[in-house]
């Protein structure tokens, strides 16, 4: 029971996440598009373990450099989801000002 409902917040953050994002994006205050571009993020961030759960059998209870490879890129690529927005803030494509 207990993993249902980390799922299902886990599920719901994401969510909220996605409509801020989208918020963001559609208020005519911000007239920005850009941070659209971190839906890129969102769809290949389970990319690299979903390929290498279909190469590598589950037999092998340690762990192999193909999962390992995985959730590496994995990581990389869900930290440059965080790091984009900054440096759009720092390139000044998006800003807090008015």
């Amino acid at each position: 029971m207990a993993g249902i409902k980390a799922l299902i917040s886990l599920s719901f953050g994401g969510a909220i996440g996605l409509m801020f994002l989208m918020l963001g994006c559609a208020l005519p205050v911000y007239d920005k598009y850009w941070p659209l571009f971190l839906l890129f993020f969102y769809i290949l961030s389970p990319i690299p373990y979903c390929i290498s759960r279909r190469v590598v059998d589950d037999t092998d209870s340690a762990s192999n450099a193909c999962k390992e490879l995985a959730i590496f890129l994995t990581t990389g690529i869900v930290i440059s989801a965080f790091g984009l927005p900054i440096i759009f803030a720092r390139a000044e494509v998006v800003s807090h000002r008015t």
